[in-house]
């Protein structure tokens, strides 16, 4: 009988084992679900509150957008019986400020092609400056200086370089350097250019010229003679001045200034032909 009773509670307390670790086992797996289940949710949150973030920004844009979209169209029709009421009053104001609208397009497309040809200008002028720097790169700043000033390309050449004391005619050093600038002139056919005579303000009288008109006249001629005749730049293409000494380009207080002044200058002129046609073309 103690045998059978020992033998019952044997079989009842592995039942109860059993089912222990088969319960434990769920409950573990089920704790892993449960765990992986929280973390999809909290994600799956954390997605919806991005949505709506982004849902109530788009909200903003959207009725920021129509309120633009009333500006506009109040805007517009305040335009509209302005222009009702000016061609109320005088028919011919309306249809010139018809034109003037329509003509925006073609101001804007003028204005940006007349910045491209002054960036061309530009362009070229700084090609020719460094040329002609290359060229007579050699000689002393104080006797040859070349600069741009508002799109003009200067060349100045001092008296001391060019001419003895009161004279006009040109010495023999001057002519290499001439030709040195007429070499880079002569690359650019289409430029033309025009040479001025300066003096300093001592009253001068030799011979047939009465004053510094006629030496700084005399001077430029003589430049311009030797760039045609020994160096074959086209005639036409050149220009004659004397600026006696109305244009200096210091005082003439003081020996330095006087000697700074005495100079003769290459004007290089740019080629307008490009902006008088442009000029031409709006209507």
């Amino acid at each position: 009988m103690f045998m059978k009773l020992k033998q019952v509670a044997f079989v009842g307390l592995s039942s109860i084992m059993m089912v222990s670790c088969v319960s434990s086992k769920k409950l573990k797996s089920c704790e892993k679900n449960y765990s992986q289940l929280d973390s999809i949710y909290r994600a799956l949150q954390a997605d919806y509150a991005k949505c709506r973030e982004k849902h109530s920004a788009d909200e903003a844009t959207i009725q920021s957008l129509h309120g633009q979209i009333t500006d506009t169209k109040a805007n517009s029709s305040q335009i509209m019986d302005q222009m009702k009421d000016l061609s109320v009053i005088t028919g011919t104001q309306a249809e010139s400020i018809k034109k003037s609208l329509d003509n925006i397009g073609v101001k804007d497309a003028y204005i940006k092609d007349l910045q491209s040809a002054i960036t061309r200008k530009d362009s070229l002028n700084m090609a020719l400056v460094i040329n002609l720097k290359s060229a007579v790169g050699n000689l002393d700043d104080k006797d040859i200086n070349i600069k741009v000033e508002k799109g003009v390309v200067y060349v100045d050449i001092s008296d001391k370089l060019l001419f003895t004391s009161g004279k006009y005619n040109v010495t023999e050093p001057a002519k290499v350097v001439l030709g040195k600038v007429a070499k880079v002139l002569e690359a650019q056919p289409s430029i033309e250019f025009i040479v001025e005579g300066h003096t300093d303000d001592v009253p001068y009288k030799e011979g047939v010229l009465l004053d510094n008109w006629d030496l700084s006249v005399k001077r430029a001629t003589a430049v311009v003679r030797i760039l045609q005749n020994q160096y074959h730049i086209a005639p036409a293409r050149m220009t004659a001045a004397g600026r006696g000494e109305y244009v200096p380009a210091t005082t003439n207080d003081s020996k330095g200034g006087k000697a700074e002044n005495r100079r003769t200058r290459i004007v290089i002129i740019p080629q307008l032909d490009q902006f008088f046609k442009l000029l031409e073309k709006p209507q």
